[in-house]
């Protein structure tokens, strides 16, 4: 997940602003194996540039794009209670993807597939435009000091790939426990052009029974944390 702001000191490199820091982080045996063994089936590669889908997965199906999976839980978990459409996640988080793929070959689904790098390359590369029917993006990094908001991945360019990449009626889904974020995605998306937001007079959705609700959720709402969910179609 990335935002692009180019630095236009003469005398420096140009450079990207990440949405995203790599983190280090130990295998477990299981992952390992997903790796290993989920990867040369479900995964895809950057390099190969732009995919035909149908072709990829063998059919026509409704088909969803969800940037920053995690570990996985709540990818598989939609992945399986829908075997009629098909998934495509993007995770740069090594441990991550190998949990999905192992989660994704011990339940044998079918329906999903698996990039391991920056989400918005995927797009711009690697995806049709008006080829999608949902973008998914499920608590990101909020990135909430001031001096770091340049780092949030909704910014008005997002808005504006997303849009090219969905189908017209496709919809953006977003979610996030920091209600500054939250505002801060309301405010981005409902000055993009091309888009309707489907939320009530707040501009948020209530919580929609496809998207899971993950252990750290479950554990805010103990503690009296908000979740905010926004959705918003593509109008043109």
């Amino acid at each position: 997940m990335t935002e692009h702001q180019d630095d236009q000191t003469p005398d420096r490199p140009r450079r990207t602003i990440k949405s995203f820091v790599m983190r280090a982080g130990r295998m477990t045996e299981g992952q390992q194996r997903g790796l290993d063994q989920g990867w040369p089936r479900f995964g895809l590669e950057l390099t190969d540039g732009l995919r035909d889908f149908d072709r990829v997965f063998g059919r026509q199906a409704p088909r969803t794009f969800e940037i920053g999976f995690g570990m996985g839980h709540s990818t598989l978990e939609m992945a399986a209670a829908a075997p009629e459409q098909d998934f495509i996640g993007v995770e740069v988080h090594r441990p991550g993807v190998g949990a999905l793929l192992n989660g994704a070959m011990t339940q044998e689904l079918t329906n999903l597939r698996v990039y391991s790098c920056d989400a918005l390359e995927v797009l711009r590369q690697c995806v049709a435009d008006a080829s999608l029917d949902r973008v998914l993006l499920f608590f990101p990094d909020p990135w909430h000091k001031s001096r770091h908001h340049k780092r949030r991945i909704v910014q008005p360019a997002f808005a504006e790939l997303v849009r090219q990449k969905l189908k017209v009626g496709g919809v953006l889904h977003m979610a996030t426990d920091w209600q500054a974020y939250a505002e801060h995605m309301l405010e981005i998306m409902n000055a993009a052009p091309g888009y309707r937001n489907l939320g009530d007079a707040s501009g948020y959705v209530p919580r929609p029974e496809e998207r899971p609700i993950t252990k750290f959720e479950r554990r805010g709402e103990r503690l009296g944390h908000g979740v905010w969910d926004l959705k918003f179609e593509r109008q043109s």
